[in-house]
C-alpha cells in the first residue's frame, strides 16, 4: 500500500503531464537562463502545477524546484522537482523529456517519481516499497560482469576532460556487450527494470536524477556519484549498475 507521500506525488506528476500536453508542439517561446539553459513557459506553469498539488497537501515541507527555487531550507521534508527535465528535447519536439518528482528527509532520498507522459512510460519508488515501472515491480538485472554488461552513457563533458577517466570509459566500451546513449530519465527506467546494466554521466543536476536514484536502488541497483557517494544536493555525477560488481569494476577503470 502506498503512503500519502507517494500519492501526493503521483497526483502531482499527473497534474504536470496537463500542463505538459497542453504545450506540447505548440512551438512555445523560449528564454536562455544564466546558466544557458533553456526555460519556457511549459517548464513554469509545470513546475506551479506540482508545487501546487504537493503544498496543499504539506504545506509545511520544503520545496525545491528547477524553476521556483527553495522554499523553508530548514523544513525536515524537501520536494525536489524538475518539471520538464530535458527542456531541449521537448522544444524540439522529440520525446525524451520527463517530470522528476523526489522527496528527501532530511539528507536522505526516500522517493521518487519519473513521469515521461509524451513517451508514454512512468516509473516510481518508496524506501522499502520495491520499484515499479508502468504499474509492475521492477528489479535490475543479475549481469556481473563487464563484458555481458549493456552499458548506457549521457553526459560525459567533464570526463572527457579527463584523460584517465576517458581511457577508462574507451576500455568499457571496447569490452562490453553492447554501448548505447539512452540518456536523460530512460537509461535509468531501462536499468531499473533490467533492460540494460550500467550507466555512466558526468555532468547531471540533482534534480535531474534524484527521483531516479531511489528507483534505482529499490529495483535492487547501486546509485551512486563516480566517487562511490549517495546521491545528495552536491551531486554532479552517476555510476549507476545493477550489481555491486559491475559498480565497482566501472569506479575502477574511469580512476574513481
Amino acid at each position: 500500500m502506498s503512503s500519502i507521500y507517494l500519492e501526493t506525488a503521483l497526483a502531482a506528476a499527473r497534474a504536470a503531464e496537463t500542463v505538459v500536453r497542453k504545450y506540447w508542439q505548440q512551438n512555445v517561446d523560449i528564454t536562455i537562463k544564466a546558466d544557458a539553459s533553456p526555460v519556457t513557459v511549459a517548464d513554469v506553469e509545470t513546475e506551479e502545477a506540482i508545487k501546487a498539488v504537493i503544498l496543499e497537501q504539506f504545506p509545511d515541507h520544503g520545496f525545491y524546484g528547477e524553476e521556483t527555487g527553495k522554499t523553508r531550507p530548514d523544513a525536515e521534508y524537501t520536494w525536489l522537482v524538475d518539471p520538464i527535465d530535458g527542456t531541449k528535447s521537448f522544444v524540439r519536439e522529440y520525446p525524451f523529456f520527463s517530470t522528476q518528482i523526489a522527496l528527501m528527509r532530511g539528507d536522505q532520498l526516500i522517493l521518487g517519481v519519473s513521469s515521461a507522459p509524451v513517451f508514454g512510460e512512468y516509473a516510481y519508488a518508496e524506501q522499502g516499497g520495491g520499484a515499479f515501472w508502468m504499474d509492475k515491480a521492477a528489479k535490475v538485472s543479475q549481469i556481473d560482469t563487464m563484458a555481458a554488461a549493456t552499458l548506457s552513457v549521457g553526459n560525459l563533458k567533464t570526463l572527457a576532460a579527463n584523460p584517465t577517466g576517458w581511457a577508462g570509459l574507451a576500455s568499457m566500451v571496447r569490452e562490453v556487450n553492447r554501448t548505447r546513449g539512452y540518456g536523460d530519465f530512460y537509461h535509468y527506467h531501462l536499468l531499473a527494470r533490467g533492460a540494460i546494466d550500467l550507466v555512466v554521466e558526468s555532468d547531471v543536476n540533482v534534480l535531474d536524477i534524484a527521483a531516479l536514484s531511489v528507483i534505482v536502488l529499490e529495483a535492487g541497483g547501486v546509485f551512486t556519484d563516480l566517487e562511490g557517494k549517495p546521491v545528495g544536493l552536491d551531486t554532479t555525477t552517476v555510476c549507476a549498475a545493477a550489481t555491486p560488481e559491475l559498480h565497482s569494476e566501472a569506479r575502477r577503470r574511469l580512476g574513481y
